[in-house]
């Protein structure tokens, strides 16, 4: 998929319904009131291929990221790795806890008029699991 295909498929997905319950989606899983899609996603158990992979799909993300600010405003990069903190002692909304427990980092909107969340980030923090660029559109607020 090119950065043109992320964002017709983010701009799809922040206008399709959520599901009644969790489960398997066409671009990813989907639950009430969320979704989250596969934009990319490699696998390789060599370390150095793995931290190139990273890499690409940072550029990527950093691209979607500038589409989308040219859309819906420039935003400071949200720390993931402080709501993976917080889940250890308080509720965190199911699409953040689960975007939290793999990725460091994402680029986030609030997208007008819609009541709905966009977040992009790298999924690579378990090295055992395949690298993952990654699209979370919720109607919970991030933590």
């Amino acid at each position: 998929m090119n950065i043109a295909q992320h964002l017709a498929l983010i701009d799809e997905l922040c206008c399709r319904p959520f599901p009644a319950e969790h489960g398997p989606s066409d671009v990813g899983v989907s639950g009430p009131g969320h979704h989250i899609a596969v934009l990319e996603a490699a696998t390789d158990d060599d370390p150095a291929t793995r931290a190139v992979t990273i890499d690409q799909f940072e550029k990527d993300r950093d691209a979607v990221y500038e589409l989308l600010a040219s859309r819906w405003g420039d935003t400071r990069p949200y720390n993931l790795w402080t709501v993976l903190l917080r889940s250890e002692r308080e509720e965190i909304p199911g699409p953040w806890e689960e975007l939290s427990a793999r990725a460091g980092v994402a680029h986030l909107w609030e997208v007008e008029g819609t009541g709905r969340w966009v977040a992009v980030a790298v999924a690579d923090r378990d090295p055992s699991r395949e690298v993952q660029l990654l699209a979370l559109v919720t109607e919970a607020a991030p933590p």
